[in-house]
């Protein structure tokens, strides 16, 4: 009988024990989390270059993605639709810096990743002739093709 009793006390424990230990976690993530995106900020100017990962080839969306979660400490994916498997849904109301934002353009599915600042406000590698410029979440055609935002699971 006294058994019983104490298994509910006991996981109980474990619960809390188990809250603490994630309070850590989340807060060493959203300090790298801001991190990249100050990384990604810093690349503001460089020229948008299909497949380039880095501030002398230019960037593309995911390699900026990419380049400034590395800087930050963290391996991400390389390619958009990689990196959307590897992260996890996030409500809009809930969005942090460092999220990621992911469009449908030109009919592709999650075609197109950017990193988010925070106020409604994105970090991302636009297209060819373009340049790493900030954007907001106000204009309608961002609004338009948003598909979703998702947390990176980072190791």
């Amino acid at each position: 009988m006294r058994r019983v009793a104490r298994a509910p006390a006991l996981a109980a424990a474990l619960l809390l024990l188990g809250a603490c230990a994630t309070a850590p976690e989340r807060a060493q993530y959203a300090a790298l989390a801001e991190r990249a995106a100050r990384h990604a900020l810093e690349m503001k100017g460089v020229p948008y270059r299909y497949g380039g990962a880095s501030p002398r080839q230019g960037f593309d969306c995911s390699g900026l993605v990419q380049y400034s979660y590395a800087r930050a400490g963290a391996r991400l994916p390389r390619t958009t639709r990689a990196q959307w498997r590897a992260s996890d849904a996030v409500p809009l109301a809930q969005l942090r810096p460092g999220d990621l934002l992911f469009f449908h353009l030109e009919g592709k599915r999650n075609s197109h990743v950017a990193l988010y600042l925070g106020g409604g406000r994105f970090v991302h590698a636009p297209s060819s002739g373009k340049h790493v410029s900030i954007a907001t979440l106000a204009q309608p055609y961002w609004r338009r093709h948003l598909a979703g935002a998702r947390r990176p699971r980072l190791d």
